[in-house]
């Protein structure tokens, strides 16, 4: 038995938050680390104690091994909780902990670092007899033999990080002769987020499904399996959707690829808290993808369904006792489905956003369960990952789980920047996903291609007019006065309109007129922190708003979140030169520059590469023109709305 009475948890945000509730319950004292950054994050101020670790640089706080132990050892903690991500599956923070007599909360550094690595897992897995997709993880890595071993594979192949996770390495390609770009694409990205730039090939088999099995084994050699997780719902090779039991699988495929993760784990050693990934075909034929050795993001999901709390059985095992439930104990009961709430402009293409969060309001309902590490006022900073909350439903069916996490999903309130809520909406609504029909390339190969066929979701003339009522009233701004009645003129933005309106106020009635024959009447009956009850031409509804310095209003009318900028009337209106110049969207830092002053761009040519939130985003330019201005360089870090490129029009350099 491994005794222990205080857990560090080495993590931030909603998994510390997640770990420290269940290992309170449990009567263990808890011991939170925090950056710079994170000084004063939810998960410092719930934990008993709390410690820094170093700047907001995750390589100089979260991911600085001698740090982490060094703060556990200081604050007496006798086990650590790696939560997941940073360092929860790195092999040689496992080993370090045991050096250290540290009991860490997971598997032993040996089982890490063979599932850690996807070459090795793969010889390890075809050892166990475990299916596996045809491949190459040999060990010549030059690009002529990767180009040989892809002909022989076939295409399209997936080009794969060997250290990889979280859908960062990873490449596909269709067209052989882009091979040996992608291959420079996905070691570059590798060595930078895992600092191995090894790579492996697998066959793409397209029409799959992502099911993944929950298992859990304990110190006295028993494993079972706590059924299965659809994760199909994916952009970027990144979950979006999440829910258990998978959709359309029958008991005896549960099984088979239950017990086939239960002999993945068995082939190590395992023990504790981990995940097998399958892809699923068409035929039900499946094949193992990899292990994450840590407990998952979308654990909540089979914990709904079973009624266990898996963060429980992860400090019962680390303490050496036995599995609470034999395999035929275990009970799947109803459904639960998940989303990930990300702060992102799903406009610019679901570029990460910073900023610091105006309203931030948790659905509350029965069967709805909502995992967060934020708070009101919070700063989303550049340094971590861009997920903000997971919104959880569980209900008796799948139906009723779908309904619950809509509505919920609507009740969220999270304003003072973009979010992936009205995104998030449109899936849970897709026929497809209702259905249960998508595999791992529907929302970028159908759902996001249908969407750009369609005409842009355009808030509505309410969402405006409300939008130019808040600006109005901002302090420092002056109306004029006729016949008793006050009236402003307001320049708008969305996006890329524009849009001139005035406002007429009668006390608490207004009036907003777009042009000749476009009119708002809006009465606000009542507010109160951030919440408008208003009536609208006659129509009495509530929405939540939010403002800013900058005077950009966010308002959430439940099914779409909306942000407008009150601009200058000296700025130009023409819709040619809107978003023609390009300024940093986010904090973070230049990993390239693609032109030089001088250059000739089209619409869509990468201009650079930033590298924010753990992501590599590839800016592009808006307009066909001339580069007349570079401000920034390679490894240059750069703050949000800092100028970086100018580009102008033919017609502009001509006139100029």
């Amino acid at each position: 038995m491994n005794h222990f009475d205080t857990i560090l948890i080495a993590n931030r945000g909603e998994i510390a938050v997640r770990v420290i509730k269940t290992a309170k319950q449990m009567g263990y004292e808890t011991v939170a680390v925090f950056s710079e950054a994170d000084r004063e994050a939810l998960h410092v101020s719930l934990a008993d104690k709390a410690i820094g670790i170093g700047e907001s640089e995750v390589e100089k706080s979260y991911l600085n091994i001698d740090k982490i132990i060094a703060a556990a050892l200081k604050t007496n903690a006798q086990a650590i909780h790696p939560g997941y991500g940073f360092l929860s599956e790195s092999a040689e923070f496992a080993q370090r902990c045991e050096e250290a007599n540290l009991v860490f909360i997971g598997p032993d550094s040996k089982a890490m670092a063979i599932m850690g690595n996807k070459t090795v897992a793969r010889h390890k897995m075809l050892e166990a007899n475990v299916p596996l997709v045809p491949g190459y993880d040999g060990p010549s890595q030059d690009n002529p033999t990767l180009q040989k071993e892809a002909n022989r594979v076939g295409y399209p192949v997936m080009v794969k990080a060997a250290a990889g996770g979280g859908g960062r390495g990873i490449r596909i390609v269709k067209d052989p002769q882009r091979l040996i770009t992608e291959l420079e694409a996905a070691r570059a990205e590798a060595l930078s987020s895992f600092g191995s730039d090894e790579l492996l090939l697998e066959k793409y088999i397209e029409k799959a499904r992502h099911i993944e099995i929950q298992v859990f084994a304990d110190q006295l050699g028993n494993t079972v399996y706590l059924g299965e997780r659809d994760c199909s719902m994916q952009r970027r090779h990144q979950k979006v959707i999440e829910e258990a039991p998978a959709p359309n699988i029958d008991a005896t495929l549960r099984k088979k690829m239950g017990d086939a993760a239960v002999k993945a784990a068995e082939a190590v050693n395992y023990v504790g808290a981990g995940t097998v990934e399958f892809l699923l075909c068409e035929d039900q034929s499946f094949y193992f993808l990899e292990m994450n050795t840590r407990l998952q993001v979308e654990h909540p999901v089979t914990e709904l369904i079973t009624g266990l709390d898996l963060v429980e059985w992860q400090l019962s095992v680390a303490a050496g006792e036995p599995l609470a439930l034999q395999q035929d104990e275990v009970e799947l009961k109803g459904h639960a489905i998940e989303v990930r709430l990300y702060a992102e402009d799903c406009e610019c293409d679901f570029m990460p956003q910073t900023g610091r969060i105006r309203q931030w309001k948790m659905p509350v309902a029965k069967g709805i369960r909502v995992d967060n590490g934020i708070v009101n006022k919070q700063i989303i900073s550049p340094y971590y990952d861009s997920m903000l909350a997971k919104i959880i439903a569980y209900g008796t069916t799948r139906e009723l789980a779908i309904r619950r996490l809509t509505r919920a999903l609507k009740d969220t309130v999270l304003l003072g920047l973009p979010s992936n809520k009205t995104f998030l909406l449109g899936l849970l609504e897709d026929h497809t996903f209702m259905n249960a029909e998508a595999t791992t390339r529907y929302i970028e190969e159908q759902y996001l291609l249908a969407q750009q066929k369609q005409a842009a979701q355009v808030p509505g003339d309410s969402m405006w007019a409300i939008a130019a009522i808040l600006l109005s009233r901002m302090p420092g701004t002056t109306g004029w006065r006729s016949t008793g009645t006050l009236s402003w003129p307001v320049r708008l933005k969305y996006q890329q309109q524009q849009r001139d309106v005035t406002v007429f106020q009668d006390g608490s009635a207004y009036r907003v007129e777009y042009g000749d024959d476009e009119i708002q009447n809006i009465l606000i009956l009542a507010e109160s922190d951030g919440e408008l009850l208003l009536q609208i031409n006659g129509i009495c509804c509530k929405l939540n708003v939010a403002l800013d310095e900058r005077h950009t209003v966010y308002i959430d009318n439940r099914s779409q979140v909306a942000m407008f900028e009150k601009i200058s009337f000296s700025e130009k209106q023409n819709q040619d030169t809107l978003g023609a110049n390009l300024i940093a969207p986010m904090s973070g830092k230049i990993a390239e520059v693609k032109v030089i002053k001088g250059d000739t761009v089209n619409k869509g040519d990468v201009l650079l590469v930033l590298e924010s939130m753990k992501m590599y985003q590839e800016l592009m330019a808006q307009q066909d023109g001339l580069v007349t201005g570079v401000y920034i360089k390679p490894n240059q870090q750069v703050e949000v709305n800092m100028p970086l490129i100018d580009i102008v029009t033919s017609e502009q350099a001509n006139d100029e």
